[in-house]
């Protein structure tokens, strides 16, 4: 995400940041849940019962431009049509180039890759959101 330095504090932030870009921006989400896998001791069994830890996989992508979203409500509203129970939702920006948005195969590529480097845990270059919109620090 190539974005003026800002402090994303909000899903709100973000969406600012996104819409103050010189060059048209494609906001890519995945969708993940948390679950644990048949190899989990009963300590991170535990934590996963409390709301900490588990292995994360992702349901679902969007992408979508920031114009096209009011906030974090009317992203949230529009994933809870698809019946998927989502933990977090990873965000990325994807810029276009001399004023034209990126097209639907540079996006595509974008998201596939997005939703690979989940699946094996590379998920440092996203920003993380939970249900409620609050950015989330993974540990």
């Amino acid at each position: 995400m190539r974005m003026r330095t800002m402090d994303i504090s909000s899903f709100d932030d973000l969406l600012r940041a996104a819409r103050a870009q010189a060059e048209p921006q494609r906001l890519l989400f995945v969708f993940v849940g948390a679950g644990l896998s048949e190899h989990s001791t009963p300590e991170q069994r535990a934590g996963h019962a409390a709301g900490l830890g588990g292995e994360l996989a992702p349901l679902m992508c969007v992408d979508k431009s920031p114009g096209e979203l009011a906030g974090f409500s009317a992203l949230q509203s529009e994933a809870g049509q698809f019946g998927q129970d989502w933990a977090l939702v990873f965000v990325a920006a994807l810029g276009g180039r001399a004023g034209r948005a990126p097209d639907a195969a540079q996006v595509e590529s974008a998201l596939q890759s997005m939703v690979d480097a989940v699946k094996l845990g590379r998920v440092s270059g996203y920003i993380p959101f939970d249900r409620s919109g609050n950015p989330v620090t993974l540990r």
